[in-house]
């Protein structure tokens, strides 16, 4: 019978990966990892759903504790970024770092077993022609999740399995109740884990970054407002700056050694290029010359035309087609040749037009 561990955070989604493989006939094991105290999908409260699946589908489950590994490179990771004026994104780091990495080392190591599944939504198929496995969106663009997923290496993708990358959410609701899950009208987390158990990403910074009150400039210097924390603020937030203006502005700008926020009309949050750092090539190997692509510079914006220009030290410059709103530094920019994930990597500095 073939083995597989599967990573169950206690949600719907998993859940129902589990069941899928184990009606398949696969010798399932469950496994959750114990991230953080508190409430959320991944922390006590989905341990105890995950155990009743478990329990439900009368398979193993497993408890790992990686609080320490997520503290180091979750928690520690976001508190320098905004203290650095970056706004990071931590699913990546998460799944490669946390979870996909781990998970997969100790289903070798403890339990030899040579693969894993979990219930993110992306595909995973294998190039016979270059013999690199293929990431791919999901078929249900609307929960695809391919973009948090760029960082992850073709050892890792040769592991892998994702039973939900061929289904809509709305099928998955539905085989879940079929298999009479205790999941199956579970709300879906809408949040970071992290603003989950902290109520807010305010509230959690303010845990870790003491507030310090300094000044919101526009793009000359000129004061405009007040600000109580430059790790409140994110490049191109238009909410909550307080600032009364003829035209809407945004923050395009954050400087932690002066403390100040700086602010400008649309135009000027406005980039044509930028600089995207620890670079993963994903489904094909690095190439020695630009190429032309599909980019996502954040999770729910839409694939813009783009050329990606290979540079030294796993960086590259991609310059848009048309100039893009609130390059963000510390964000994801993930680059796609149709529904195939080719790279990705931390959007570093950008440059204005």
């Amino acid at each position: 019978m073939n083995k597989i561990v599967v990573g169950l955070s206690g949600g719907v989604d998993s859940s129902t990966a589990a069941a899928i493989l184990h009606n398949q006939g696969y010798d399932v094991v469950g496994l959750t990892l114990w991230l953080m105290k508190g409430k959320g999908q991944c922390c006590s409260e989905g341990m105890v759903d995950a155990a009743y699946i478990c329990e439900q589908l009368g398979i193993p489950h497993q408890i790992v504790d990686m609080r320490e590994v997520f503290q180091t490179h979750i928690v520690d990771y976001l508190v320098a970024g905004y203290g650095d004026g970056i706004t990071p994104l931590p699913c990546s780091q998460c799944n490669k770092t946390v979870k996909f990495s781990p998970m997969l080392q100790y289903a070798r190591e403890k339990l030899s077993i040579n693969k894993i599944a979990t219930g993110h939504y992306a595909r995973i198929t294998h190039d016979p022609t270059s013999g690199r496995y293929q990431l791919r969106r999901a078929v249900d663009r609307n929960k695809d999740q391919s973009y948090f997923l760029y960082d992850l290496t073709q050892d890792i993708l040769a592991g892998v399995v994702f039973p939900l990358g061929e289904k809509l959410k709305a099928e998955t609701r539905q085989i879940a109740s079929e298999y009479n899950l205790k999941t199956a009208d579970k709300p879906e987390s809408q949040d970071l884990c992290l603003i989950e158990s902290h109520g807010s990403m305010r509230e959690f910074l303010d845990k870790y970054i003491a507030p310090k009150k300094g000044e919101i400039v526009d793009a000359a210097g000129k004061i405009l407002g007040q600000h109580d924390g430059v790790h409140h603020y994110t490049i191109g937030q238009r909410k909550g700056l307080g600032i009364a203006a003829a035209e809407p502005l945004y923050v395009i700008g954050l400087d932690p050694v002066m403390n100040r926020v700086i602010v400008g009309d649309r135009t000027t949050a406005n980039q044509l290029e930028c600089t995207v750092g620890r670079v993963n090539w994903v489904s094909i190997a690095e190439p020695n010359a630009p190429i032309r692509a599909q980019v996502q510079v954040r999770y729910r914006s839409s694939a813009v035309d783009v050329m990606v220009v290979p540079l030294a030290n796993s960086r590259v410059k991609l310059v848009f087609d048309e100039p893009q709103f609130s390059i963000t530094p510390g964000q994801a920019a993930v680059w796609y040749d149709g529904d195939i994930v080719l790279g990705g990597g931390i959007i570093e500095k950008p440059t204005p037009c």
